[in-house]
């Protein structure tokens, strides 16, 4: 069965996990969030959890292959579910390649890259105002957001290229009422699927 396998792009604070709440529900996808992996495997000292947590407390870059295997044991944990929705990875283009060469060994492809589109102001306005209540520091000063979108900028930005020489990358305005990006989103996604 082929399955529905979206990556949610954007800068940090586009919007991304408020609209991956909603595609789930509306597509009956599972949302992968790298974030929320590690947070699994390293609170339940799983091998790999533990291996991250080895390069996290160095300060050092968690390997690929480890954020795979981590991808690939909640895909497996799931076989199920009519797609996923990818948030938080590939952040680069080895991820990229690794993430098709695992969901090629699924038979499998990603079906769309969607990114939202938000100018740096906006993102600093609304990442300022989650920090008002996230008590995420780097969401409280404008210096570490800027830098944070400038690293989003220079290092994981290419990851839309590399999927629009596939023809899979596709933008929408993340801008609006929730429900109007939702209904973007939505529009684009049932023309994919």
């Amino acid at each position: 069965m082929k399955k529905t396998n979206l990556i949610l792009f954007g800068p940090p604070g586009s919007g991304k996990g408020t609209q991956a709440k909603y595609l789930v529900d509306k597509y009956e996808l599972l949302h992968i969030s790298t974030g929320d992996l590690f947070r699994y495997e390293i609170g339940n000292a799983t091998p790999l959890g533990l291996k991250a947590k080895e390069y996290m407390d160095k300060g050092q870059l968690v390997p690929d292959e480890v954020t795979i295997g981590m991808l690939k044991n909640k895909v497996d944990a799931n076989p199920d579910v009519k797609g996923y929705i990818f948030d938080g990875f590939p952040r680069t283009i080895p991820q990229a390649e690794a993430l098709d060469k695992f969901l090629d060994s699924q038979e499998q492809s990603v079906t769309g890259l969607v990114a939202l589109d938000v100018d740096d102001d906006e993102i600093v306005k609304r990442l300022l105002k989650r920090g008002e209540t996230s008590n995420r520091p780097d969401d409280s000063n404008e210096e570490v957001i800027r830098k944070r979108i400038e690293v989003y900028g220079n290092e994981t930005a290419v990851v839309y290229d590399y999927y629009d020489r596939q023809n899979a990358s596709h933008k929408i305005e993340g801008v609006g009422s929730i429900e109007d990006i939702f209904a973007r989103l939505c529009q684009l996604i049932d023309g994919l699927i």
